[in-house]
């Protein structure tokens, strides 16, 4: 079994599925770090090249940098050099009527320095409310840093088109947008992926698997209401909330099961292999924290949907719509119930060290 690949553009192809790292920041219960750190390799080894971080992440991307370089120490700069970190760059809400080409410059150095790297392969950019300050400005700084040689792609995430072209208009080659993208949520299918077509901006989807809930976990279980220490799973609880009852949720995760049986693969693998089976998806984020999740996510990589599948699915789905509007509309409007739980000012101005470093 070869783990699926997928070209972002020439000479930059990724593993179709990406390691995600936002359920090992602070919010999403204990997390063994040095344990999490050791496992990373275990993907890298696998096949899984492709790692999905945030600066907004609590401590992900020092992981993810004490893995490159414990590896690179090891088994030398060829092996290390396999690793490819897709990070984020997002602005505190509450700077982005006065924030600066030099704090943004900075937040990306800050980045290189606790991934231990010479160039970020993908910065995916977001600004929580375009109508507030020069995000385009911002974008344009990301740009110089690229021309610099500290980030080697471009790309933007939550975002549906009217949010995105203005990047393009603006001469930005964006090689992907990061979106929501699962059978509970499919809003990124309805505009965002055929545009994405037109404009050679692929699709990375996180949330194929609603934060553990699109797997056997759940399978059969009774509503859980919405009391969740972890606001991951409010996040998706709401999401399902919007799919359509508990019980048509329960329907489809006994398809999903029923195809997975038939396929000799888990309930989960048949939800992920779905997503990347959509127009322009070109890699799903599966949140797998430990290696002892591997073999169930290289599962997607055994088989394919048919059409059979894939009408059965596509014909429960009419009967439950699922989330409408923009791509990350719902979780945009701050007063609502989804905006109500989002943490916007996670990125701390970066320190006089870093600012000065990039002043000088």
């Amino acid at each position: 079994m070869t783990a699926e690949t997928a070209d972002l553009r020439p000479g930059y192809a990724i593993s179709r599925v990406i390691k995600g790292g936002w359920q090992l920041a602070g919010d999403h219960g204990p997390v063994d770090s040095s344990a999490a750190i050791a496992d990373m390799e275990a993907f890298l080894d696998a096949g899984i090249t492709s790692f999905d971080c945030a600066d907004i992440y609590t401590g992900v991307e020092e992981m993810i940098g004490s893995f490159i370089s414990d590896v690179r120490e090891r088994r030398g700069a060829e092996v290390a050099d396999r690793v490819q970190v897709h990070t984020k760059l997002v602005p505190d809400l509450a700077r982005l009527s006065e924030l600066t080409a030099d704090e943004v410059e900075a937040i990306v150095d800050r980045s290189l320095q606790r991934l231990q790297i010479d160039r970020l392969h993908l910065v995916q950019f977001y600004w929580w409310d375009t109508s507030i300050g020069a995000p385009v400005t911002a974008m344009e700084t990301l740009k110089r840093c690229q021309e610099k040689g500290k980030i080697a792609h471009l790309g933007v995430t939550n975002w549906d088109v009217k949010e995105t072209a203005p990047y393009l208009d603006a001469g930005i080659d964006l090689v992907s947008t990061q979106v929501q993208y699962s059978v509970l949520d499919r809003r990124a299918a309805k505009i965002l992926a055929p545009w994405g077509a037109a404009h050679d901006v692929q699709l990375l989807c996180y949330g194929t698997l609603a934060g553990g809930f699109l797997t056997e976990n759940w399978l059969g279980k009774p509503d859980p209401g919405f009391q969740f220490e972890n606001r991951s799973l409010i996040k998706y609880r709401l999401i399902i909330d919007e799919f359509g009852t508990w019980d048509r949720f329960q329907t489809l995760l006994l398809l999903l099961n029923e195809i997975g049986r038939r396929h000799s693969v888990s309930l989960s693998s048949v939800a992920t292999r779905w997503v990347l089976q959509q127009s322009q998806v070109s890699a799903a984020i599966v949140g797998a924290r430990y290696a002892r999740h591997l073999p169930k996510t290289l599962e997607v990589f055994q088989f394919e949907l048919d059409a059979e599948d894939l009408s059965r699915i596509a014909a429960l789905l009419q009967t439950a719509p699922g989330p409408q509007g923009d791509v990350f509309g719902l979780e945009r409007d701050r007063n609502g119930r989804h905006g109500r739980i989002m943490k916007y000012n996670l990125n701390t101005r970066p320190d006089d060290a870093v600012l000065g470093a990039v002043n000088g």
